[in-house]
This record gives C-alpha cells, sequence and structure tokens, in this order.
C-alpha cells in the first residue's frame, strides 16, 4: 500500500532526534516518580522491555500506538510526554513553527499541538494529519470521563471501534466518549487532516 510523505515544516533536520530524547527523557522520569522498574512498566503498557529501554535513551522513535500505551501506564498524556510547550496566562501565543509535533516514524503520521494554553489541563486541542493509506491502529483507552470532538479539514477518515466503524468527510464532525479502545485510518491515496478536541476530567 502506497505510503505518502509526512508534510514538510520548518523544523530543523535533528528536530525528531529531539523530540525523541525529550519524550524518552519524560518516560524515564514519570516511571522513576511511579517507582516503577522497566519490567514493571513493559507489563501494564504491552510494550517490550527492549522496547522500553530504547525510547527511555531516545534510541528509538515510537509509533503512536507504543507512545500512547506507555502514557496510559504512567497515568499521563501524550501531550506531557511529546514536550509540552504550552502554559498558562491571560493571553498565549503558539507560533505554528513552534507547536510540538509527535511523529510516527514509519507511518509518517504526525500529532500537532494547537492549544496555547494548557486550560487547567482540561482541554486541549491537536491537530492530526494521516497519510495516504495509513491508520494509527487501535488506541488504548482514555481515562473515564474523556471526551473527544473531531473535525475534518482534509480528506476521508474512519473512526474504527470494537464494533463499528464511522465514515467522516472535509467538513464533518463528531463527539465521542474516549473510555474505549478506538482506532483512526485513512484508506485513501489522498492524505487525511483533522483536529481533535480532548476534555478531561480532574
Amino acid at each position: 500500500m502506497h505510503v505518502s510523505k509526512p508534510i514538510k515544516t520548518a523544523h530543523t533536520p535533528d528536530r525528531g532526534d529531539e523530540l525523541s530524547r525529550t519524550f524518552g527523557a519524560r518516560v524515564r522520569a514519570l516511571r522513576d516518580a511511579a517507582d516503577m522498574t522497566l519490567e514493571q512498566l513493559a507489563q501494564s503498557s504491552g510494550v517490550s522491555r527492549a522496547m522500553l529501554s530504547k525510547v527511555e535513551r531516545g534510541e528509538k522513535s515510537p509509533t503512536i500506538g507504543i507512545a500512547s500505551r506507555i502514557a496510559r501506564s504512567l497515568q499521563t498524556s501524550l501531550t506531557e510526554l511529546t514536550g509540552d510547550q504550552a502554559t498558562d496566562g491571560t493571553t498565549v501565543i503558539l507560533r505554528r513553527a513552534d507547536r510540538p509535533i509527535f511523529r510516527d516514524s514509519e507511518t509518517g503520521f504526525e500529532r500537532h499541538l494547537v492549544s496555547p494554553a494548557k486550560g487547567n489541563g482540561r482541554v486541549e486541542v491537536v491537530y492530526h494529519y494521516l497519510p495516504a493509506g495509513v491508520s494509527t491502529g487501535m488506541l488504548p483507552p482514555f481515562p473515564a470521563g474523556t471526551e473527544k470532538q473531531l473535525v475534518v479539514t482534509l480528506g476521508q477518515l474512519i473512526l474504527e471501534f470494537k464494533d463499528s466503524k464511522i465514515h467522516l468527510g472535509p467538513g464533518d464532525s463528531l463527539f465521542f466518549i474516549a473510555d474505549v479502545e478506538h482506532g483512526l485510518i485513512n484508506a485513501t491515496d489522498e492524505p487525511c487532516g483533522y483536529y481533535v478536541v480532548i476534555s478531561r476530567q480532574l
């Protein structure tokens, strides 16, 4: 199946390595804070000990599925692990060139943090880019009470649940409770882009 190249950005060539190191360092810090061994994190996340070790050292950029499972096991968000630069304040600006971006090196999937402020940790806005023929795979459930709203801006998106699939096109939107496994699929030969608003209970 054809997979297109990810969107070009203004980041420097070593930006991916920098984000991998940031991700790995935060995973290690949170694991240490929780007094978890690598083996314990491997068991709770379903990610191999060898993979976790490479991720923590910044030697391996995880896929979106692996990154999500690690975040869930550490009881944190993917945004926190990928280098959340958002802050609080009465007026906060996040320039496009400064967005923290998680890139799945295997598929070209991109997760852009769009939220300029943390909003007390309850709400965040992200933008997802799915190249042609790419799926995130099934992602782990979010904590109970988490809500997601999606708006497709480019291409065709399939949202997959355990027993159903929902097809969305440009301008279509969807609300769902995200405490279930779900996957995001672009089954076409064209790229797909969509915004996601994530609301969490604190």
